[in-house]
């Protein structure tokens, strides 16, 4: 998952970034609908359609803030650890076997059957899958790479890089994902090809993933993770890549912060997990730290996604 939802309100909020600014509109006469403005996190994203969520008042993101202050999504999550009976990898672990399961199959997948916010959200992950493929791509053939696709989910990667010649070793901490992802590679990869190898699937979290491979790709996983644990987790992926590692994650500055919180503020019908913003400085920090450097970055954004992506070698 990466960063992204809805908000629909009659306020306009300065946007730091003029590439996510909406154009103008004219004054209305009468209420009409609004077009969302903003994008907020993934875990607010595929619960919503595109008539949501609220109309909030205020004159300022300032005073937007303290309004989310009187929202308390701490208490609605430490209820959804205890329902599962552990903390954020057991509330992951459980969405992404059940409801989250199905509502991300269907965004990754080819269905019509998703809403406008989910359209976009998949466009955004194929984006980020497609520039992943240019950046390996770009440094010479993938045959006979080993690559590890660390939160797999439906394959989405794990595919196009064994169609490529890659071996690929494919896992996630959800049962579900991985046998969907399984499935689809069975369904799409010609597997008579001379060079194409079926990936090898498993079920288990980053914490559990052992081996050395050429290539470790870890995409959208970091926003389960707060900073504290995604340090040692970046110095766990890099001590399994021996050449290169590609991360990407949800970006945190102070406006994405803000729209995070509304996120929290207004829940989805269904449970979501917790989402964590990553700036590409602490990144590049636990980067450096164990020895490696970010030598490409990209960023994907389309309405309701946004994704940053760092390519890290060896120093």
């Amino acid at each position: 998952m990466a960063f992204s939802a809805s908000l629909s309100s009659p306020l306009h909020f300065r946007n730091p970034n003029p590439i996510f600014s909406p154009k103008p509109t004219k004054p209305a006469t009468r209420p009409a609908t609004l077009k969302p403005l903003l994008a907020l996190p993934p875990s607010v994203a595929a619960d919503v359609d595109s008539a949501t969520i609220a109309a909030i008042g205020g004159g300022s993101v300032a005073a937007l803030a303290a309004a989310l202050s009187l929202a308390d999504p701490e208490r609605r999550r430490k209820l959804q650890a205890e329902e599962v009976g552990g903390g954020d990898k057991e509330v992951v672990k459980d969405y992404f076997n059940k409801s989250g399961f199905e509502r991300w199959k269907k965004i990754y997948g080819e269905t019509d059957d998703v809403n406008t916010v989910q359209r976009d959200i998949r466009l955004g992950h194929s984006k980020t899958v497609e520039n992943v493929m240019k950046m390996l791509t770009d440094e010479g053939p993938l045959g006979g790479v080993t690559v590890c696709d660390a939160g797999c989910g439906t394959g989405c990667l794990a595919i196009p890089l064994a169609n490529e010649g890659a071996l690929v070793t494919a896992t996630d901490i959800s049962a579900a994902m991985v046998a969907e992802a399984e499935k689809q590679a069975r369904g799409q990869l010609d597997l008579g090809k001379e060079g194409v190898v079926l990936p090898k699937f498993e079920v288990g979290d980053l914490e559990s993933l052992e081996g050395k491979y050429d290539t470790v790709v870890c995409l959208d996983v970091l926003i389960h993770y707060p900073q504290s644990k995604a340090d040692g987790m970046i110095a766990h992926l890099a001590s399994l890549a021996e050449n290169r590692l590609l991360l990407s994650f949800a970006p945190k500055t102070l406006y994405y912060d803000i729209l995070k919180r509304i996120g929290e503020f207004f829940p989805g019908p269904s449970k979501a997990t917790r989402a964590y913003l990553h700036s590409e400085a602490d990144v590049e920090r636990a980067l450096n730290k164990v020895g490696w450097r970010i030598r490409k970055r990209g960023l994907t954004t389309t309405q309701f996604y946004f994704s940053r992506l760092v390519e890290a070698v060896p120093i």
